[in-house]
């Protein structure tokens, strides 16, 4: 069993930030396989389905992006989950907008929804996809995650969220992480 968790925030207005790029790319992923996020619980909506034999959860937390770690934590505690078959997947202003970076574990960057679900865990060994937002010029970087992109940028986004959704089928249907990262952090 996998569980995928796009992180983001809840309600019309963070709809299409850069700070909700999980949600969108869990989107993504969702209508490319027919999963019907159709179920509320464990503070998340919740999505499942059958992919290459395996039972694939998705999740989106309602928890608002600081406290992630709380939604991450109900779904593995009560499936039972190996943190080693989690997948998050969230935004990065270090990367350029629509770069992938996958990696297998590590500290949270700054990133408050991994802080939490660091914390919440009490560890750092879980799966990361970091999809690219760029780094603000001159805007405050809590003004910067929460605004929509440009139609140009919004084109790049796309095209990354796609190679994402890529990503996230390749490392499920080869069960080895290592060779997905080399696939695609060399894009």
């Amino acid at each position: 069993m996998k569980l995928i968790v796009g992180l983001g925030n809840i309600g019309k207005e963070y709809d299409e930030t850069r700070h909700n790029a999980g949600f969108m790319t869990i989107d993504r992923f969702a209508e490319r396989h027919a999963f019907e996020f159709n179920k509320q619980k464990f503070d998340a909506m919740i999505a499942d389905g059958i992919i290459n034999g395996e039972k694939v959860i998705l999740a989106k937390p309602t928890t608002y992006m600081n406290e992630s770690g709380r939604s991450v934590r109900q779904i593995v505690d009560f499936y039972k989950l190996d943190p080693e078959d989690v997948l998050i997947v969230h935004d990065d202003m270090d990367l350029a907008t629509g770069r992938l970076r996958l990696r297998q574990k590590g500290s949270a960057g700054g990133h408050n929804g991994i802080k939490s679900i660091i914390a919440h865990l009490g560890t750092e060994k879980f799966k990361r996809l970091r999809i690219g937002i760029d780094h603000p010029a001159k805007q405050k970087v809590v003004d910067w995650v929460l605004t929509r992109f440009s139609s140009d940028q919004r084109t790049e986004f796309d095209v990354g969220m796609n190679e994402a959704v890529d990503a996230i089928d390749d490392w499920l249907e080869n069960d080895d992480f290592m060779k997905t990262m080399n696939r695609f952090n060399k894009r």
